[in-house]
């Protein structure tokens, strides 16, 4: 009976052609299933799957061009997005949707989509049905594989800060690729509680020292000891690696040289920084603040920001310029927009006549790390 009256409706109403009828039967069908879907049997649920799917087949079709069409299959997919006994044909339908506010609450929180359904979505669909699925409570492996593999940074860090979302090694690779310049990314990272001792360790090799900073800072206590002697190992390797490399004899004579010509100037700094040449900034830096590599090599090689401040404002540098060679002290990566604003904060605290005072004092008597500039 409950059959056949749900039908002839739907039949009727879709018969009818009318807009109006189609939103009006999905409602009253939604209504009733959601009524008592917990009593439902397993051929009944299958019975209210095919009519709604018929309902949603046909106002689809006016969907994209009728905004209360729309707002019925994202009602739709918000009341059943938390029904247990939900349609598993109609959740995938929704969760299929190109239109994300419709795909979205099925995407969230449907628990009857499968790890199967929610890999192919993750294969197919957007990065907004992407971020949907990255957000749900639990998600397995072989679902986060597939998130990563699409390379949506908004998707990595979504995962990242999921709890319930669990990674693989290979899925931790891909964001840790993510993370050589994506600072926030690389803290969210390392504090994950599952993420391998040996990747831990190859994050901090290839982090700056502002995230070396704001890892210890949001470590949980459990990781406090693991994170700072892995960041302790990889500041001692960078030191030796960046002796070993860095050849500051030629980089003085060519600084030296670009001075004696007369085009040694803000300009110059500022494209040695961009381009990450560590040996010529430090050089130029020197140079511009009339002081010596000696003293600013240390500065820059110091785990604080506020140091480099000095001689920049010495040399009488603009902010872009002093950015610029703030992020050069690291080969790859850059720094957080948290550190950045406090950098730029200080240093439009910072006098000239300070600066100067300071560099004078380090000239006589070289300090690493620097000392912190008076505010």
């Amino acid at each position: 009976m409950l059959e056949r009256s749900i039908t002839e409706e739907v039949e009727a109403a879709i018969q009818a052609g009318s807009p109006e009828r189609h939103l009006d039967a999905l409602r009253q069908v939604s209504d009733l299933f959601l009524l008592s879907a917990d009593g439902y049997s397993g051929e009944q649920i299958e019975l209210f799957g095919d009519v709604l799917e018929r309902l949603i087949r046909t106002i689809e079709l006016r969907a994209l061009a009728d905004v209360a069409a729309r707002i019925a299959l994202a009602e739709l997919s918000t009341q059943l997005a938390s029904a247990k006994q939900a349609p598993p044909r109609v959740i995938r339908r929704l969760a299929h949707n190109d239109e994300i506010t419709i795909a979205r609450p099925v995407l969230t929180e449907s628990a009857r989509l499968t790890a199967e359904d929610l890999v192919e979505l993750a294969q197919t669909k957007g990065e907004q049905h992407l971020l949907a699925i990255s957000g749900r409570w639990w998600l397995t492996e072989i679902v986060t594989d597939a998130l990563l593999k699409r390379h949506y940074p908004s998707v990595s860090r979504r995962l990242v800060t999921n709890p319930g979302a669990r990674m693989s090694a290979s899925g931790f690779a891909i964001v840790l690729k993510q993370a050589e310049t994506d600072p926030d990314l690389a803290v969210e990272t390392g504090i994950r509680v599952d993420l391998p001792a040996e990747q831990r360790r190859e994050l901090l090799q290839n982090a700056t020292e502002a995230v070396h900073t704001r890892l210890l800072s949001r470590a949980p206590p459990h990781l406090f000891e693991e994170i700072r002697n892995a960041i302790a190992a990889a500041s001692t390797g960078a030191s030796r690696e960046m002796s070993r490399r860095r050849d500051f004899a030629a980089a003085r004579r060519f600084v030296a040289a670009l001075a004696k010509h007369g085009k040694l100037n803000e300009p110059a700094l500022l494209a040695f920084a961009r381009e990450r040449k560590y040996a010529e900034t430090v050089a130029a830096l020197a140079e511009l603040s009339g002081s010596s590599v000696e003293v600013i090599r240390p500065v820059m090689q110091s785990l604080r920001d506020d140091g480099v401040l000095i001689p920049c404002r010495v040399a009488g540098l603009n902010w872009d310029t002093v950015a610029a060679v703030l992020e050069s002290r690291f080969a790859a990566g850059s720094m957080g927009r948290h550190e950045l604003a406090k950098a730029r904060e200080q240093y439009a605290k910072l006098t000239v006549e300070n600066a100067r005072r300071l560099l004078r004092f380090w000239q006589v008597r070289p300090v690493a790390p620097a000392p912190k500039p008076p505010r």
